[in-house]
């Protein structure tokens, strides 16, 4: 799982083809995937611009991506998270078990998702009061520094400890001094709650209260300067954030502009048998199919509607496809794209054209040791065309595939990166099939290393 951060050009009110550029800075190809998230991402903007009476009946277009592993589908979501600063989760549909059996139960998905959309506005939060926090920090620090002198507003012109101590604080020239630091300690018994799949939020519940009943304790510890700024700065700005607010806004970041990434929902789409339980398969999707219409899900944070969440749902669908899905499944998931297949042509655009290109991350990795790593024209060429060789003649994992590439065409070089003396480093075709050439030839071999 993952929450990811607002970008400079960010927001719902993008027009489809704003989000569809941004998504061309970093994924390649794609075209028909980009357009449908991109419209949903627009309708969500232009649903709250109308008549609030009609705006709660208009439901999310939910989205189903149908494509081999490696082509860009997780890719497509995860930036389109970030373009929004939207909560977004990412789980494998393959987790969830039925209701009744021990496991993951699908509403977990949900407060999973409040609880990074808390941690996300606690930290914006944070970020507002930090000013005022250090301020109360520095007087902290004093006060631990000068037992018993007093603060600006009360001392006396013949007193002028604290302001040298302030100056000296400030000049950074005091970190290494012990302090000695009262911190609080709780102490919760430890209780292993075992529950099944639809009880977890009864144990979080339990585990709260259980921390409520014992009282919190405090102790002396001896620690430097700088450890105790740490530890009071996050003390200080806790205390300043309003937490009842930074909850409602977590609230209406879920429910409003949520987005859930299910991947591998083709591996719970139900398969003929003659007996025993469908516990990871067409009971899970029918254990699903609530959240995803729109249902109310109860958390430690109080009532979360589903309603307006995003789901995007993903697989490849290799021994089934999207209409083997129980039918109210299938409704609910009206947009389905199909992701081509990439192959050398996408690859050479991969190695190169996106902003977090493949090529572009290696040189900056060697360029900490000092070395500037160059590639050539034919170099890329000859590295896309070896990956789909390997992608055609075994597993096709996609772009995935130039990740190994591209880890064992380098390891000689990352490896002797810090001893070596030559500033500047040409990775030519000749130098590509030098390495890997003969790796790719031995089939056998390469199973095992590409």
């Amino acid at each position: 799982m993952e929450l990811l951060r607002l970008l400079p050009v960010c927001g719902d009110h993008l027009t489809p083809r704003e989000t569809v550029a941004e998504l061309d800075k970093y994924i390649v190809g794609q075209k028909d995937a980009k357009r449908a998230v991109a419209i949903a991402l627009r309708n969500r903007w232009r649903r709250q611009q109308i008549p609030e009476n009609l705006r709660d009946e208009i439901a999310p277009k939910n989205i189903i991506m149908i494509g081999p592993t490696g082509v860009g589908k997780t890719e497509i979501a995860r930036r389109l998270a970030k373009l929004t600063s939207s909560p977004f989760l990412k789980i494998e549909a393959s987790k969830f078990t039925e209701v009744g059996y021990v496991g993951r139960d699908v509403e977990s998905m949900v407060r999973d998702l409040m609880e990074l959309a808390i941690a996300a506005v606690k930290a914006e939060a944070r970020d507002k009061v930090q000013a005022k926090a250090d301020q109360a920090v520095e007087e902290r620090l004093l006060d631990l520094l000068l037992p018993g002198s007093t603060p600006p507003e009360q001392e006396d012109n013949g007193d002028h400890t604290r302001e040298k101590l302030r100056s000296m604080l400030r000049a950074g020239r005091l970190e290494d001094r012990f302090v000695e630091l009262e911190v609080s300690q709780r102490t919760t018994p430890v209780v292993e709650i075992f529950s099944a799949a639809g009880m977890e939020e009864m144990d979080f519940n339990f585990k709260d209260m259980l921390g409520n009943l014992f009282p919190g304790k405090t102790k002396q510890r001896k620690v430097k300067l700088s450890e105790a700024r740490e530890y009071l700065v996050q003390e200080e700005a806790s205390r300043l954030i309003d937490m009842d607010r930074v909850v409602e806004e977590a609230r209406r970041k879920v429910e409003q502009n949520g987005i859930i990434f299910l991947d591998e929902i083709d591996k719970i789409v139900g398969r003929d048998q003659t007996r025993g339980p469908d516990v990871s398969r067409e009971g899970v999707q029918r254990d699903l199919l609530p959240i995803v219409e729109g249902t109310t899900v109860n958390s430690k944070y109080g009532m979360l509607r589903t309603d307006h969440i995003l789901f995007i749902a993903s697989g490849a669908f290799h021994l089934s496809k999207p209409s083997d899905l129980i039918p109210e499944m299938q409704g609910r998931f009206p947009i389905r794209v199909e992701l081509n297949s990439l192959g050398a042509e996408e690859f050479e655009r991969i190695l190169m054209e996106p902003e977090n290109a493949l090529i572009k991350q290696y040189q900056a990795l060697l360029n900490t040791e000092g070395i500037r790593l160059t590639f050539t024209p034919a170099a890329i060429k000859e590295i896309a065309g070896l990956a789909t060789r390997v992608n055609d003649r075994m597993e096709n994992i996609g772009a995935r595939r130039l990740h190994t590439v591209m880890e064992k065409l380098l390891e000689e070089i990352s490896f002797t990166a810090p001893d070596l003396t030559t500033q500047e480093i040409t990775i030519t075709d000749a130098y590509v099939r030098e390495r890997l050439a003969a790796l790719i030839e031995d089939e056998d071999l390469s199973r095992y290393i590409l």
